[in-house]
């Protein structure tokens, strides 16, 4: 019976009450956290911008810009080369060096002969990364791009780590104890002095912190009703781009990768505090069978949103509860049976999350690259997320979640094979093109974060979503390198986004709709999503939601 399911409960409760007001409040500083730990290596191992010291021509007062410059380092594009510069003339007469003197001419060097630097850098600015802090420069600067993969590496195994907590233990334990781990290991990262390091704690910190997104969205999708799924994962999602915007704020005001990281992670510790603050998950109660503490959240819930809940109500939902599980193959955990029948519906989600991954990242990354100040570049990088995370609302259910999710795909892909054909030198129509293609690509993380969490059963959604996106961690492996791949040919990466993007796009269509269906409690609902009989039998668990209105 559909009055029975918890589903019709919340929307007697309250659909978006007050309740699960505050609880959405609370999940969003978990994920503001999260996203600035997943790319505060942007600016913390970034590259600063330095060239040679010339020490034939410094003066006391040189700075990075001199007129001299373009005679003695040669241009690499539209900047000066860090790590070369024209030869010396053996038979040049230097002058001495005076501050309100232009002492050196084109004839002082060889500009057909370069040599190397020699690790005697002019710098910029006074940004400091582990760059220049641990003399990071030229021919290792496969080190600084290495601290982006380990970042991924580190997400790789942490995200499928605390979707088990998170199944296991509660929602609400993982939450807070990777919180607090994260900043622990964040906090302990600022004071290191050496490159391993500062590698070892920047992997310990995603391992820990990298679930915190996924079960803040596991959240809001199983505390508020039907309708209001869509509108809730939408305003979790949009303190993910706020994290990213104000990291790129504070880095603009505070370069110094030190202060940043003691910025973000001390107030993290906070997060102890929702082991006691912040309530179970009652999906998750339920299919670990724990009625009293459901209903006693529940009533809870009745009594902040001022609504009121019978006894037979709750009676009703322990009841089609206890029929659901006593069905259910493999015990409260029945992973085997998930991967026997959702093998490829797991798989398909795989490719897809590596693909949304990597173009999502990749993008971000090579923001910075881009002319201009690379602040501002990635802060509206970062502000075009928020009505990326909006338009789905406006898609998802009209369109359903596969044509919605294809759509941006399609439209992403597009976005980066044009930047192909447009000029270095036409920036703003390049950045237009970034900003378009990061909007679509964040609509299409955002309906694949729905689908993830829809086609999965309760008491493996964490687990499976986790280990989708733990696959998909392999296209945030590869996104930090892609910058290299433009030394070598500087459509290289535009090229491999697009391609990717266009036949994830087209695969998607192969996805289930779950557009307006409800969520499965066991593998063999999960298993009937899609199935033509599910969405007109009012018998089946997986009935539409559209058809209960008639029955309810």
């Amino acid at each position: 019976n559909e009055e029975s399911t918890l589903d019709a409960i919340l929307i007697r409760l309250g659909e978006f009450g007050r309740f699960q007001t505050v609880i959405l409040i609370l999940t969003c500083l978990p994920v503001l956290f999260n996203a600035v730990s997943s790319v505060t290596y942007i600016f913390t191992a970034g590259n600063v911008a330095h060239r040679c010291n010339i020490s034939e021509c410094v003066g006391p007062q040189s700075a990075y810009d001199e007129p001299w410059v373009k005679f003695a380092i040669p241009m690499k594009g539209r900047e000066l080369d860090q790590c070369q510069r024209y030869a010396p003339r053996a038979t040049t007469n230097w002058t001495t060096p005076r501050e309100d003197e232009q002492y050196c001419t084109a004839d002082n060097f060889n500009q057909e002969l370069t040599e190397d630097c020699a690790h005697n850098f002019i710098f910029r600015n006074d940004e400091l990364t582990i760059s220049n802090d641990f003399g990071i420069y030229c021919d290792d600067e496969w080190k600084l791009t290495l601290t982006g993969t380990i970042n991924n590496v580190g997400q790789f195994f942490g995200i499928p780590l605390g979707g088990l907590i998170s199944d296991r233990y509660g929602r609400r334990n993982a939450l807070a104890l990777g919180g607090v781990l994260s900043a622990i290991f964040g906090i302990m990262r600022s004071f290191t002095t050496t490159y391993v390091p500062f590698l070892i704690f920047e992997f310990l910190d995603n391992v820990a912190n990298s679930s915190l997104y996924s079960i803040c969205f596991i959240i809001g999708i199983e505390l508020v009703g039907p309708s209001k799924r869509v509108f809730a994962c939408s305003i979790i999602t949009i303190f993910y781009a706020i994290g990213e915007m104000l990291l790129a704020v504070v880095a603009m005001y505070y370069p110094n990768w030190r202060i940043i990281l003691r910025i973000f992670y001390i107030p993290a510790l906070a997060m102890l505090s929702y082991f006691w603050v912040l309530p179970e998950s009652v999906r998750w109660l339920l299919s670990q069978e724990r009625e009293t503490e459901a209903t006693d959240v529940l009533k809870r819930a009745a009594q902040t949103n001022k609504r009121r809940l019978s006894d037979p109500s709750l009676d009703k939902l322990i009841l089609a509860n206890r029929e659901k599980l006593s069905t259910q193959c493999g015990g409260r955990f029945p992973l085997r049976e998930a991967f026997g029948k959702l093998f490829f519906r797991i798989a398909n989600c795989s490719l897809c999350w590596v693909v949304t991954v990597l173009v999502y990242y990749g993008l971000s990354l090579n923001s910075v690259l881009l002319g201009g100040n690379k602040y501002y570049n990635f802060i509206l990088i970062a502000f075009v997320e928020i009505p990326g995370f909006f338009i789905p609302c406006l898609t998802m259910d009209r369109y359903g979640r596969r044509y919605s999710l294809c759509g941006y795909m399609l439209l992403s892909g597009l976005c980066c094979l044009c930047t192909v054909f447009v000029d270095s030198e036409h920036y703003y129509m390049q950045l237009s093109l970034f900003l378009v293609g990061k909007l679509a690509i964040t609509a299409a993380f955002q309906v694949l974060y729905f689908f993830t969490s829809e086609i999965f059963p309760t008491n493996l959604r964490n687990s499976l979503m986790s280990f989708c996106s733990m696959v998909g961690r392999i296209g945030s492996m590869v996104a930090p390198q892609t910058p290299l791949l433009a030394k070598y040919y500087a459509n290289a990466p535009a090229i491999l986004f697009a391609t990717f993007a266009l036949i994830s796009g087209c695969l998607s269509l192969l996805f289930p709709e779950t557009s307006n269906t409800i969520l499965p409690t066991t593998v063999h609902e999960a298993d009937k999503i899609g199935n033509k009989r599910s969405a007109s039998d009012p018998n089946s668990s997986t009935f539409n939601l559209e058809n209960e209105n008639t029955y309810m």
